[in-house]
């Protein structure tokens, strides 16, 4: 019976994480590979002399097993894998809902109001990301900082260069007023 409650209670934490991380994985900041190769490295290195032995990998290892059996019993349940398990990620929808809190708390009181919260998912248009200083309109400058950073923000030169096709081709007028959808000009 504890077994069955166990694996139940496992399983419905596992389909929430997994909701919540499908729901978060767009707007939480994600590390990079290389931040977690060296939060790893940093965490293997237990002499921290900036090298990593295999002595030092065991030992690491062996303190996760002891740490994870729970009982003592020199073996692994399938409750203590569980358990272990949901601590992680646990863990990580913790440090998931910490980031977004920074990213969508307005008014930084260290919590969502039903205001903030709406703001999750929502996409800016274009021109929002380009209206830098928010002040409804765009800017030469602004105009030409979002053409570096690309239609999307995604760090590529704009869209008004090269692929331009049917009934707007050619028609812009530098700064994208007519022309192809997707830069800063698309107010949709």
């Amino acid at each position: 019976m504890k077994s069955k409650t166990l694996t139940a209670l496992a399983l419905a934490g596992f389909a929430a994480a997994s909701a919540a991380g499908f729901a978060f994985a767009e707007t939480a900041p994600k590390a990079s590979a290389a931040e977690a190769n060296e939060a790893r490295f940093d965490a293997l290195d237990a002499d921290k002399d900036g090298k990593v032995t295999p002595e030092e990998i065991r030992a690491s290892q062996a303190a996760r097993f002891a740490e994870t059996d729970a009982d003592q019993n020199g073996s692994l349940s399938a409750e203590e894998l569980t358990a272990m398990r949901m601590a992680q990620i646990e863990a990580k929808i913790a440090a998931q809902s910490a980031k977004m809190i920074a990213r969508f708390d307005a008014d930084k009181d260290g919590q969502l109001s039903a205001e903030e919260y709406a703001q999750i998912g929502k996409r800016k248009t274009p021109f929002e990301r380009a209206d830098t200083d928010g002040d409804g309109a765009i800017s030469k400058e602004e105009a030409l900082a979002a053409e570096a950073h690309g239609p999307r923000g995604k760090g590529k030169p704009g869209g008004m260069h090269g692929r331009h096709h049917g009934p707007h081709a050619g028609e812009h007028d530098g700064y994208g007023f007519g022309g192809p959808r997707g830069g800063w000009w698309d107010l949709n």
